[in-house]
C-alpha cells in the first residue's frame, strides 16, 4: 500500500485539506498523512470550507514532519514553496512533488471575503488531489 505525506507550512489548512481529499480519493487504497514544517492547529474555516464539500477533518490533529522521520513514504506533495524549501531529507526512493497553492489564512476582509478564498484554494487542491488520485494511487 502507498503512503503520501503532505506537508505544508504549518499543517493547519492547505495541507489538511489535500489530506482530506487524498484520503476521501484514495480510499482504502492508501495510507495519507500530513504535517508541517511547524504546527499551528486546523483551522476552523479549513474544516468548514471542506464540510461544504462533505469531507470531513474536523479530527485531524497538526503535526509536525519530524513525526513520520521512520515512516517509508512513496512520495511526499509539498503544497506551499516554504514547506518544498524546508522539506527535510527522506531516505529511499521517496518522489516528491510540489505545487505552490495561495495561502487562505493571509486572506482580508470580510468572513465572507475569506471563506471565499478558503474556497477558492479547496477547489484548486481538490482538482490537483483528484488528478494526483488518478495518475499515482493504484486501486487494484
Amino acid at each position: 500500500m502507498n503512503k503520501f505525506l503532505v506537508l505544508c507550512t504549518g499543517n493547519s489548512c492547505r495541507s489538511q485539506m489535500a489530506h482530506g481529499y487524498l484520503q476521501f480519493f484514495a480510499g482504502d487504497a492508501a495510507q495519507i498523512y500530513s504535517a508541517g514544517i511547524e504546527t499551528h492547529g486546523v483551522n476552523p474555516r479549513a474544516i468548514k470550507v471542506m464540510a461544504e464539500d462533505h469531507i470531513d477533518i474536523s479530527g485531524h490533529t497538526s503535526n509536525n514532519v519530524n513525526e513520520y522521520a521512520a515512516i517509508d513514504f512513496d512520495a511526499i506533495i509539498t503544497v506551499c514553496d516554504n514547506a518544498n524549501e524546508a522539506c527535510p531529507y527522506f531516505p529511499g526512493k521517496v518522489v516528491r512533488f510540489h505545487y505552490n497553492f495561495p495561502d487562505p489564512a493571509k486572506a482580508a476582509g470580510t468572513e465572507e471575503d475569506i471563506l471565499n478564498e478558503f474556497r477558492k484554494v479547496r477547489n484548486m487542491i481538490k482538482a490537483y488531489t483528484a488528478d494526483f488520485a488518478l495518475r499515482f494511487i493504484d486501486k487494484k
